[in-house]
């Protein structure tokens, strides 16, 4: 019976192990990796455009006086809070109203100091500082906002002057996370073009996306980045070392994180983007979205960008597909950004469909979680039964195999083919007992994957004043800033004790006679639940919510089990019963 235990654990180490090499290969993970130097593209026609003299002198002064101090603007829609400054024309708050984080409405510009501004506008390539001058606020309407300054370029010959206006308008709609940003370079009749080191100006949003978040582990807080091009979405492999630069024009690129994300959609013909992981100040590791705009070769242009800034859901983002928008956009596929990607996506899409299911039912997404455990309990019983059963019919063969390797323990090849035999007359699997757990192991790292990943399990309760949000661990007692030395913990949590206590009667109702005596399966019935226990410590609660409850339902269902196992072994010993012999006759003498 321990040997077949042992393989069981042997094989489910194996299935998980390759499970995450298969991953690694065909779905790699998000972890920044040294960038591989592609080959340049060939130039397209849009590229091959006529040379525009490039600028080197701009000097940020206004032919006329202008705001000489710091105005800031608040648009305020159904969804969304928003704060502007004319220090540059830039945002310096995203705030999205139905979403929380404590007290407080999500904040998605995460900045390091508050100099650090998104969606700012810089006359060169990312290497350049940005425009931080003040401009003329307009104020076109309650949701639509312009920002405009007149620049003064060096002079072309002597005792004359260029200048050209730039103008930033921002137009915000209700019921939408996406907006509108439109950049108006107008030159008039003494700028012929705009080519500032081979960039006419850089659009960049950063240095990171909201909410708040102390590290990035790659688990409870990453980021991904996104492009799609040709109908195919790509995650690009960007590192903190240098930036990547994306030269294909893609339809969109994106930061995703684990529940938001920021997805730009330029509507120009030349560009180029750029990905920045690298640290800014304030900011250990950013995540910098550029877009360069190619050299402008007339003296007027306008180009239009559209912003996605707000949750990494399907209801948000599908309506960017059916054309259920403002914007009248249809078939952008936003939805892939939200969507799972990995070697279980499909079990872990049939796994959130189920979990709507039962939240539409009863809307608590614990309970949901519960009747999802339950569910899948109902289904694999027929293969636990199975595995019971097989494990049954090992019992009764433990003599002729314990004979068999008595017999030939001096001849391993012979001790295997008999032992084969043995097994192909009985008609015996001697795997049969491990399937049961070597199926659901999948079942758990899709759990694992949705629990971790849900939109909706943010913020989700279950019991108020106790687990309040299921996508993150509970706690019953935080005595921060302390933290107990190397586990860094910093809370008390109820729930992995609970767990724990749940895996060791499980396990002792689950132990079988023969090994009861056995060292080797002691240690994995009283080791295996505390190691786990310091793992999934800090997991989010919903997943430690579906193992107790699946610990729990397996108990109930043993039970049953044993007792349909008692009576089954009773009849098989009443049918064969064991050959009672006589004890010899005396000789007479």
């Amino acid at each position: 019976m321990e040997k077949r235990t042992l393989l069981a654990v042997v094989l489910s180490v194996f299935v998980i192990s390759g499970f995450y090499m298969v991953q690694g290969v065909f779905f790699p993970p998000s972890t920044p990796v040294a960038p591989t130097e592609a080959p340049a593209p060939e130039p397209s026609p849009e590229r091959l455009v006529s040379p525009v003299p490039i600028i080197e002198d701009i000097t940020e002064s206004l032919a006329d006086e202008g705001p000489v101090s710091e105005q800031r603007v608040t648009i305020d829609t159904d969804l969304l809070q928003v704060s502007l400054t004319n220090a540059g024309g830039d945002i310096v708050s995203y705030k999205l109203k139905e979403h929380t984080e404590g007290n407080e409405f999500v904040e998605m510009i995460f900045s390091g100091t508050e100099e650090a501004h998104a969606f700012t506008l810089a006359f060169g390539d990312t290497t350049v500082k940005p425009v931080q001058s003040y401009f003329t606020v307009t104020r076109i309407a309650d949701h639509i906002v312009a920002f405009s300054r007149d620049f003064i370029l060096g002079a072309a010959e002597e005792g004359t002057e260029r200048r050209f206006r730039l103008t930033k308008t921002y137009t915000f709609k209700p019921h939408e996370y996406m907006f509108e940003l439109t950049i108006q370079l107008d030159g008039g009749h003494s700028t012929t073009g705009f080519n500032f080191s081979g960039v006419a100006y850089t659009l960049s949003f950063g240095p990171q996306i909201g909410p708040y978040f102390e590290k990035l582990d790659q688990r409870y807080e990453y980021r991904n980045y996104y492009t799609y091009a040709n109908g195919k979405q790509k995650q690009e492999k960007v590192n903190d070392h240098a930036p990547l630069k994306i030269m294909n024009r893609p339809s969109w690129a994106a930061i995703a994180g684990k529940y938001f994300t920021f997805i730009a959609l330029p509507y120009i013909n030349q560009y180029d983007l750029e990905f920045s992981a690298q640290p800014e100040p304030g900011i250990s590791y950013a995540s910098r979205l550029s877009v360069l705009r190619l050299p402008i070769s007339g003296s007027r242009a306008e180009d239009t960008y559209r912003f996605y800034l707000g949750p990494k859901n399907q209801e948000s983002l599908i309506g960017y597909n059916t054309g259920n928008n403002d914007f009248n956009l249809r078939d952008m596929n936003l939805i892939k950004v939200a969507n799972t990607s990995g070697f279980l996506a499909p079990l872990e899409t049939v796994l959130k469909w189920v979990l709507t299911f039962f939240y539409r039912i009863i809307p608590n997404y614990g309970v949901a979680i519960l009747f999802l455990t339950l569910l899948v309990k109902v289904v694999f019983f027929p293969l636990t039964k199975k595995g019971s059963e097989s494990t049954l019919r090992m019992q009764t063969l433990s003599p002729k195999i314990k004979d068999i390797q008595s017999k030939y323990k001096d001849n391993p090849t012979k001790m295997n083919a008999e032992m084969a035999d043995l097994y192909k007359k009985e008609g015996y699997n001697p795997l049969a007992g491990c399937l049961p757990m070597l199926l659901q192991l999948p079942i758990f790292i899709a759990m694992y994957n949705l629990f971790n990943n849900h939109f909706d399990l943010r913020g989700a309760l279950f019991i108020p004043g106790w687990i309040p949000d299921l996508s993150i661990p509970e706690s019953v007692f935080n005595f921060a800033p302390f933290r107990l030395p190397l586990l860094g913990w910093s809370d008390i949590r109820l729930l992995p004790f609970i767990y724990v206590g749940s895996q060791l009667l499980y396990g002792k109702i689950t132990q079988t006679p023969d090994q009861q005596g056995n060292v080797q399966m002691k240690m994995m019935l009283y080791i295996m639940p505390i190691v786990f226990f310091f793992i999934l410590y800090d997991v989010p609660s919903g997943l430690l919510l579906y193992w107790i409850a699946s610990n729990l339902l397996s108990l109930v269902q043993q039970v049953a089990i044993n007792k349909y196992l008692a009576k089954k072994r009773a009849s098989m010993a009443a049918a064969n019963p064991e050959p009672v012999i006589a004890p010899k006759k005396k000789k007479k003498h």
